[in-house]
């Protein structure tokens, strides 16, 4: 664009400069030459001020060129994040420890996972009632909660500990004190592997209560996948 303006305005110079015409008459080919260096020093001023401003809007174009490649790549990042979080599967569970009858679980010789039997949701289907254990089945972060309650003991002797696999990751518990009745919660953020397991345990000789009041739960959801 910017060699065809250019074009442009040196062939109006040629066609404002031309030729001096010849006459017989000396003075009058003199006075017509001084005639057309003026003409010559008008058309050079007018094409620099033209190539000026089309410079000016050439640059001026470049740059508005360099903004819309740059909102054109902003836009595609928002994009890839979209569907990053619109692919990713939906995967949430919560459950409580007990169906409806009262009493404890515990206590037992080796620590144990809890199994949540009462299922409130379980989008994704990772979470096994049977067995206590979630199952990640997408890479991603991870939401998880737990609460523990003990009650009509002389002696609260209640310790509960999420695991993910084999490691222990928080704990609640509560060993001694005169009341009957306690209560805590503990939470976390973690990242997952397909595959990895996810499990609130009871550990070796300590004891939960639970009834129809669901003191206990399992809560899980996927933040993001990775």
């Amino acid at each position: 664009m910017k060699k065809f303006a250019i074009l442009i305005l040196a062939f109006s110079c040629c066609c404002c400069l031309g030729e001096p015409e010849i006459t017989e008459n000396n003075d009058k080919l003199q006075n017509r030459s001084g005639s057309n260096n003026g003409c010559n020093i008008c058309c050079l001023t007018s094409i620099t001020q033209n190539l000026g401003t089309v410079e000016e809007k050439v640059s001026n174009m470049a740059e508005k060129i360099r903004l819309l490649e740059v909102k054109q790549q902003n836009t595609e990042k928002e994009v890839l994040e979209l569907q990053k979080l619109t692919g990713a599967p939906l995967v949430a569970f919560s459950a409580a420890l007990s169906d409806s009858s009262p009493g404890n679980t515990g206590p037992f010789t080796t620590a144990t996972p809890l199994q949540y039997k009462k299922v409130f949701a379980n989008a994704g289907s990772s979470y096994n009632p049977s067995t206590g254990i979630f199952t990640a089945m997408v890479k991603g972060m991870y939401f998880f909660r737990f609460s523990m309650f003990n009650n009509l003991q002389s002696v609260p002797n209640s310790v509960v500990s999420l695991m993910k696999n084999s490691q222990r990751l928080v704990s609640v518990w509560d060993t001694s004190g005169s009341d009957s009745n306690d209560m805590g919660s503990n939470a976390v953020v973690i990242p997952l592997e397909v595959g990895d397991n996810v499990y609130v345990e009871l550990q070796a000789n300590r004891v939960v209560y639970d009834d129809g009041m669901t003191y206990n739960t399992f809560s899980g959801f996927l933040l993001f996948a990775m």
